[in-house]
């Protein structure tokens, strides 16, 4: 399935290679978090799911609001993101510097999530400098999240400050 639509969106053959991302199976186990900002129900692995719900109820605590935009995609989710794209006229190379391919998201295991704030425009650089941010960045790993792509990545994806992972459990 993997081989066939990175065929059709043009994903070169050498992506896994060239970007050192792991590929993800899809979660079959998912739990509903709720809506998003525009009302889309968001879907996580439950213990990640538990664990944002306690680490939001902290920030919370502490006076910050933080926002979940997105958590869970499918592989076929993802390349409509990338379908919408390319129908847009953008490039394939330039897609790739911003969504990785279908099967190497880290949305795909439920374990991924984007987070925005109040006062800021979601899934932009613009989070960075929100009171979420810095709160995230000194205590999302007590929670299990990991901020996945910082600037320079070693995988040449855009700076994503709004992009966090659970990495225990």
């Amino acid at each position: 399935m993997l081989r066939e639509l990175h065929s059709e969106l043009g994903i070169p053959a050498d992506y896994a290679a060239v970007t050192g991302l792991p590929a993800f199976d899809e979660a079959t186990e998912l739990a509903e978090a709720g809506p998003n900002l525009i009302g889309r129900q968001v879907e996580l692995l439950p213990v990640a799911l538990e664990s944002w719900q306690a680490m939001a109820a902290a920030a919370a605590d502490d006076g910050i609001s933080l926002l979940l935009v997105s958590g869970f995609r499918s592989y076929e989710y993802q390349a409509r993101l990338i379908r919408k794209k390319l129908n847009a006229g953008q490039s394939i190379e330039a897609i790739l510097r911003v969504n990785a391919a279908p099967g190497f998201s880290e949305h795909h295991t439920g374990r991924a999530i984007d987070i925005a704030s109040p006062g800021s425009r979601p899934l932009t650089e613009e989070f960075e400098q929100s009171q979420g941010f810095a709160w995230l960045n000194s205590n999302a790993g007590q929670y299990g999240f990991s901020l996945s792509y910082p600037r320079d990545n070693p995988h040449g994806l855009a700076y994503e400050p709004w992009h966090w992972a659970f990495h225990s459990g």
